[in-house]
């Protein structure tokens, strides 16, 4: 099966051209590049309006493997990752680019099942898939997705914009996709590996990892709520991401400890493991739940609106006047039981960390 064959047989018939139009597309997969009528998308937003561009990458054997996730897995995080850097903006995703380096290894078939996990992605969140590249790869499967995204002139929420006095909010559980690849990687840990996989206690943990939920409609209320002063996902880890806003605003996050969510299921297999679950709630990552800021005086209001949307809402610390860094208020570990503030490292997944 040569390259355009492969292009049809992974793509073809998979979104209608009477859909495809609704998102603005005047020409898709099929020609020299594609062509958007940004008028036309039916997105609901009205007056001026912006274009978000984003781009991902997931190579195997660094993000994936055999092990940790299955072809489908791969495709839909691999558009996930994209839709969460839209929604910490407070924008809508709209066109997907999809660029795939196939090894000798993996027959077309494996490649559709890839192509399976991204349309299942897109059609979740109204996604129009538009075109791309193919080319070969001599040992690794590499997917790259670039993600268009549109947003009201000017609204978009930034890592800069916190302020002194700003409450710290998360809008979902950190540290969950870290403990699901532990689990998945699972080797030594007093009971085995295939037993982990098939307790339904973890499931929630296993999930988070391989198909994340990025916070597309927390990200609009936040907007839309005029209250939110800033905005992150948290990609590489809780704590990388408050130091990004730290130092994108120049002010100081508080996180306290006691304040931080929890997952039953991630403390229940980090005490089996004999690893601090908070290790993985600051420096786990890929759990692209949103992290920012706000006027303390509307988060009650923010989080009562969040709650009755059926989300999570959490406040987590304040910022301060200081030098840009992150500190924690410990819970009583001092060894007299005594609460006490420590800084955090600038530390989470970093690509090119040796």
């Amino acid at each position: 099966m040569d390259e355009f064959a492969s292009i049809g047989h992974w793509t073809a018939d998979r979104q209608s051209d009477n859909w495809q139009k609704k998102r603005g597309v005047a020409l898709g997969i099929g020609d020299d590049t594609a062509s958007i009528d940004i008028e036309l998308a039916e997105v609901g937003i009205s007056g001026p309006k912006r274009i978000l561009l984003t781009v991902d990458t997931m190579v195997e054997s660094v993000h994936f493997n055999g092990t940790t996730m299955s072809d489908e897995d791969v495709g839909y995080k691999a558009l996930a990752a994209n839709v969460s850097d839209i929604a910490a903006m407070g924008g809508v995703p709209l066109h997907a680019l999809v660029a795939v380096s196939v090894p000798p290894s993996y027959h077309p078939e494996r490649i559709r099942r890839v192509y399976d996990g991204l349309y299942e992605c897109a059609e979740k969140y109204g996604i129009a898939i538009i075109g791309g590249d193919t080319t070969s790869s001599p040992q690794h499967m590499i997917i790259t997705v670039t993600l268009t995204g549109m947003i009201e002139s000017g609204a978009e929420l930034k890592r800069s914009g916190a302020k002194a006095g700003d409450v710290i909010f998360l809008t979902g559980i950190a540290g969950k996709s870290a403990a699901g690849l532990h689990i998945l990687m699972a080797s030594g840990v007093g009971t085995s590996r295939s037993l982990l996989l098939e307790d339904k206690t973890y499931t929630a943990l296993l999930t988070s990892h391989k198909r994340p939920a990025p916070s597309i409609k927390a990200g609009r209320l936040l907007l839309g709520s005029g209250a939110c002063h800033s905005l992150n996902d948290v990609s590489d880890g809780l704590a990388s991401e408050a130091w990004e806003i730290a130092e994108a605003s120049g002010l100081r996050l508080v996180l306290h400890e006691r304040q931080l969510p929890k997952s039953g299921s991630l403390s229940s297999y980090a005490s089996i493991v004999g690893i601090n679950p908070l290790e993985w709630i600051l420096y786990g990552g890929e759990d692209y739940v949103l992290l920012g800021t706000m006027d303390g005086g509307v988060a009650q209001e923010i989080r009562d609106m969040f709650h009755s949307e059926g989300m999570p809402f959490y406040i987590i610390g304040e910022t301060e006047e200081g030098d840009p860094g992150v500190d924690l208020i410990r819970a009583g570990n001092d060894g007299n039981g005594n609460a006490f503030r420590q800084s955090i490292e600038k530390r989470g997944y970093n690509h090119f960390q040796r």
